[in-house]
């Protein structure tokens, strides 16, 4: 663990009389005496993030011609010349503020950036799409964390927004800039959420995904992402509702008919998840051709050795088998040939063969005809193999186990099986899959996923238990 962050406030005039004392007091030269400031403050636990700490602050320079040039825009018509020079100081502001590690941001906003590029962004309204491009951009840069998002609320920020996309429909760059302003404002933001809903802005983004080419404003999806997010599941919900009601699943849905060669495949795989809330919404997509797509998808990730797709795709998959309606349709449409194959293709990637597992575990969950159809395809397979390559791996350890224990769990002859097995017998299909299993060494995979992983440890033994194992406790 790293140090604790620091929680002591100290103001931009605290510091700077502090300098001065080190320079008048104890005849420090200016850069002695700030760098001594600034040692002395950090031992202390001071935060010292937002202050400007050197006398030439680029961010402050940037922020200070910016300001003096809003003031003077609705005194006079700007020129070519004035409009260059303030979108260079907008794209000046936002390079200085994703700069890693810099505190660039919050030295902005400490300084009223977040208010002033709101009033230059609403200056120029119905304007120049370059300084309002430059200015949404900036305004996202600034942003960076829940007190940055409630100065951006108190600057009416989601109005002016708001006003900004519904009138920049056919700008891809004014969209990508405004919508990064609304997800970098909403980020564990409940209220600026609250904001944004209230405006309709579910309504706007159905039109815009709706009408547009899709590939070309990657931010909309992060957005809906975003005000999805659960901070509080009794209002996310409640949106993810929303958005489902107006019929942003089924253009969702048609984002993943265009397969593989839809820019947006990825981002719109992942907001659907997020969408995905409850059986009712799951089921909606998948009569939308949602499963079709997605398990197209899932072959086609396959054979172009395409991880990151198989990944996503695997992923929302499993989202949908939560519906009981979902399942017959995925097992079906041979959705459990198709998933054992894709994990044979990346049978090196055990972050690929997790998700798969995680969908045949869901799949399997109370249907032992689905759980048949598993093993008939290779879950088992799987699971040694996986297990056996990959130790380290703690989250596909932890799938394995879950898979093999909803594979066997609704099966009660299953409790018979450590009797036959003790005799040589194999009375039942299942029972006889169970003893290949263990006589291939699957009891001593799990359990060493128990010792090797606190997080296999329910499981495993909970696998162990219902393979039929009489010490799976020990």
């Amino acid at each position: 663990m790293g140090p604790p962050k620091p929680s002591i406030a100290i103001s931009q005039q605290a510091f700077d009389e502090m300098v001065k004392e080190n320079i008048d007091d104890l005849q420090m030269d200016p850069t002695e005496a700030l760098q001594d400031a600034i040692e002395t403050l950090t031992l202390q636990g001071v935060d010292l993030s937002g202050i400007v700490t050197c006398k030439e602050d680029p961010v402050i320079r940037s922020l200070d011609r910016l300001k003096q040039l809003d003031s003077d825009w609705t005194e006079r018509i700007a020129d070519r010349k004035d409009v260059d020079e303030v979108v260079d100081l907008l794209d000046e502001l936002t390079e200085l503020c994703l700069m890693e590690g810099s505190g660039n941001a919050a030295i902005g906003t400490r300084n009223g950036g977040i208010e002033l590029v709101c009033s230059v962004c609403s200056n120029h309204r119905g304007g120049s799409d370059r300084v309002l491009g430059s200015g949404l951009k900036a305004l996202a840069s600034l942003i960076h964390d829940v007190q940055s998002g409630d100065m951006f609320q108190r600057s009416g920020g989601p109005k002016m927004v708001m006003a900004i996309l519904s009138d920049s429909s056919q700008s891809s760059n004014i969209l990508n800039g405004g919508f990064s302003v609304v997800a970098a404002a909403a980020t564990g933001n409940e209220i600026v959420k609250e904001s944004f809903m209230e405006l309709k802005i579910d309504e706007l983004m159905f039109q815009i995904l709706r009408t547009r080419d899709k590939g070309s404003i990657h931010s909309l999806y992060d957005a809906i992402r975003v005000l999805l997010t659960p901070d509080d599941n009794r209002v996310v919900y409640g949106y993810a509702r929303r958005f489902a009601k107006i019929g942003i699943a089924e253009v969702l849905v048609d984002s993943l008919k265009e397969g593989l060669n839809s820019p947006s495949l990825v981002s719109a795989t992942i907001t659907l998840k997020a969408v995905a809330v409850n059986d009712e919404i799951c089921r909606s997509i998948a009569e939308s051709g949602g499963v079709d797509a997605l398990l197209q998808c899932i072959d086609d990730s396959g054979e172009q050795g395409n991880e990151n797709v198989a990944r996503v795709c695997c992923s929302l998959l499993c989202k949908l088998a939560g519906s009981d309606a979902n399942k017959s349709a995925i097992v079906q449409k041979g959705g459990m040939d198709r998933l054992i194959k894709l994990a044979a293709r990346f049978s090196d990637d055990p972050s690929v063969l997790q998700e798969v597992m995680s969908i045949i575990a869901v799949l399997s969950l109370r249907s032992p005809d689905n759980a048949a159809r598993a093993i008939e395809a290779g879950a088992g397979d799987l699971a040694i193999q996986a297990m056996q390559s990959f130790p380290g791996a703690h989250q596909m350890q932890r799938n394995a186990c879950l898979m093999i224990r909803n594979l066997a769990v609704r099966n009660p002859e299953n409790r018979q099986a450590a009797f036959f097995r003790h005799f040589g017998l194999f009375p039942s299909w299942n029972i006889w899959w169970i003893t290949i299993l263990l006589n291939n060494g699957i009891e001593k995979f799990i359990r060493k996923a128990r010792e090797n992983h606190e997080s296999c440890n329910s499981a495993a033994t909970d696998a162990l238990r219902d393979l039929g194992l009489d010490d799976y406790n020990k």
